[in-house]
């Protein structure tokens, strides 16, 4: 049965209005998102690296206003004290974070106190936007080591930039797989390179070529432990990474050598840059 032309337009009217009504509110909605401050999630992970191996409170630079931002959501869910809303992401704010991680359900690596996808946009609700997200990626099998992919695609990167290939001692997430691995391999962003067959100048080229994508890496030599030559690399800004890895990484920005002395860095000078800032240059 056909309506009416008159009930037909009212329908129509009130169609109009219903469908104006859910467009008004998403509006709103987009409105409310884009007038909150934004955590820029990259800087906020790095600072969460550097800020614990600091000797003094020099801030991140370009993390100061988000990690103000983590800090104050912190504070008003009781997990941080006032005192420490500073910018500064130190050791007391990483062990704020993975409480709150903890608090959400989540164990192991994903309440190792940086900041994840997943903790951090939950954190922001409400009160912040989460820009330049990192993920590590799931995790997958290469050269018989296990890796997640963005540490793949870093090796891949590695390789091209080089021209050569090169072959894995050790992978990622390999909890007591290595005794002297001190827990660095734990978690993932950490590998274990072969220099079998290279000589001096190769091995100085693979740690280049490895640095020059978002590694924090360093020739090993049977001198500095109990370990064969290798060089040992870890993936700045992997949010999976150990907190042992995470110190390695601090200090490789403090130009220091990731070992337990925390002798000056022995390696390549390139310009220290994340997997993120490397794709963007």
């Amino acid at each position: 049965m056909k309506l009416s032309s008159c009930a037909a337009v009212l329908a129509a009217a009130v169609l109009f209005a219903s469908l104006s009504g859910v467009t008004g509110a998403a509006a709103a909605q987009k409105a409310d998102a884009e007038a909150l401050p934004g955590v820029n999630m990259e800087a906020a992970v790095k600072a969460a690296q550097i800020d614990p191996r600091r000797p003094d409170s020099t801030l991140t630079p370009g993390a100061k206003a988000g990690v103000l931002l983590v800090e104050e959501a912190l504070r008003d869910l009781h997990f941080l004290d006032a005192k420490w809303v500073d910018g500064y992401f130190g050791t007391t704010t990483v062990a704020a974070y993975a409480n709150y991680q903890k608090s959400l359900g989540l164990t192991g690596l994903d309440a190792n106190g940086l900041p994840g996808k997943t903790s951090l946009s939950k954190l922001g609700a409400g009160r912040f936007t989460v820009t330049n997200v990192i993920t590590p990626g799931p995790r997958v099998s290469a050269g018989g080591s296990v890796l997640n992919t963005r540490t793949r695609d870093m090796l891949a990167e590695a390789k091209r930039v080089l021209g050569r290939d090169f072959e894995l001692d050790q992978g990622s997430y390999n909890p007591g797989g290595d005794p002297t691995s001190v827990g660095t391999h734990d978690g993932g962003g950490v590998v274990d390179i072969s220099v079998e067959g290279m000589n001096a100048a190769t091995r100085t080229a693979v740690v280049r070529a490895l640095r020059l994508v978002g590694f924090a890496a360093w020739l090993r030599s049977p001198q500095q432990g109990d370990w064969p030559w290798h060089i040992h690399a870890v993936a700045i800004s992997d949010t999976d990474l150990s907190s042992q890895a995470q110190h390695q990484v601090g200090d490789y920005y403090l130009g220091l050598n990731g070992l337990a002395n925390r002798g000056p860095d022995d390696g390549p000078r390139t310009t220290i840059r994340t997997w993120e800032e490397y794709r963007r240059r």
